[in-house]
């Protein structure tokens, strides 16, 4: 056996490091399977969802440093050599990769500071959504539009409001270190919303926030106890000031109409559906006390007098003004 070694450039103690490292990876990924079947039984259910993510996330990390030891281990013996090749694979690796560690270094700052986990609705890189999985390099997000007034000019997405597209989008964990990053659901669960109604100047103003007012009330009456606890939560943990979260209409002034706009507290999900509840009652309740919406027209004053000429059988030019 020796000789065939020798026969292939490969000395015994080299092939014995093969074989050794062979039967490492074998019992690590067997171990990992073993403990990953385990921790899904034991804690994958839907009220230990997220408790099964980082556990999963937990035991990544672990096969990753117990891989790298291991391979150590075996290969590096010899301190001094051992010392040599991790100084030169570093700087190799830190030239090469300079993104890739980044976005490692971004999956720790993401780990450690609690800046988002999975099933949190963000914004990040420019891709607003639910985060559904977490990895050393990326982030996976369930893709969702944007209102009209909040979409970027070269947005792609064709859904315009917060609702899924159904697109899976990747954003590597290196963008929270170059931008902002937006997070719906992490201490506040609640928004703020509005809807901006134009009516006319002549019309029951009074009248037409007193409707907005209650239309906004009665769908908001759950949301707005629950968004209070929530929000006394944030102050003990916050410098933060009072905020009001009843509902309240407040008056813009243009050439054309009296814009009303009503503000409330929404939950951070299913905006859409309470928007179109709310918008349907206030059309209904306008409706029924006669209060129209305004809309930009044009009132046609009166035309300069015209000049109508015409020939008569012996060939003179007559002509008649007529206005209209």
């Amino acid at each position: 056996m020796p000789q065939i070694f020798n026969f292939i450039g490969l000395s015994s103690e080299i092939w014995l490091k093969v074989f050794l490292t062979l039967v490492f990876l074998i019992l690590l990924w067997l171990l990992r399977r073993i403990v990953n079947n385990l921790t899904r039984e034991l804690l994958r259910r839907p009220h230990n969802e997220r408790i099964w993510f980082w556990t999963g996330q937990g035991l990544n990390l672990a096969t990753t440093v117990l891989l790298i030891l291991g391979l150590l281990t075996i290969w590096f013996d010899n301190p001094n050599r051992l010392a040599t090749v991790v100084g030169l694979v570093t700087a190799g690796v830190a030239f090469a990769l300079q993104k890739v560690i980044t976005a490692m270094a971004g999956y720790f700052t993401i780990l450690r500071s609690n800046i988002f986990s999975v099933g949190d609705r963000i914004q990040m890189g420019g891709v607003r959504g639910d985060v559904i999985s977490l990895g050393f390099i990326q982030t996976t997000i369930m893709e969702m539009g944007q209102p009209p007034s909040f979409e970027q000019t070269n947005s792609s997405s064709w859904v315009k409001s917060r609702q899924f597209t159904g697109r899976i989008v990747t954003v590597t964990n290196d963008r929270i270190f170059e931008e902002p990053v937006y997070n719906y659901t992490r201490d506040f669960p609640f928004l703020w919303e509005e809807i901006s109604i134009p009516i006319s100047y002549s019309a029951d103003r009074d009248r037409a926030e007193q409707i907005l007012l209650e239309c906004a009330e009665r769908h908001t009456e759950r949301i707005n106890e629950m968004s209070r606890e929530a929000l006394k939560i944030m102050r003990d943990r916050y410098f933060l000031h009072s905020h009001d979260l009843t509902p309240k209409v407040y008056y813009r002034i243009t050439n054309n109409w009296l814009e009303l706009s009503v503000r409330f507290v929404v939950r951070e999900r299913a905006i859409r559906d309470l928007k179109d509840a709310v918008s349907r009652d206030i059309l209904k309740a306008f409706d029924k006390a006669g209060i129209g919406i305004a809309t930009t027209t044009y009132n046609i004053v009166g035309f300069p007098p015209l000049q109508v000429e015409n020939s008569d059988r012996d060939g003179q030019q007559n002509s008649k003004p007529y206005s209209l």
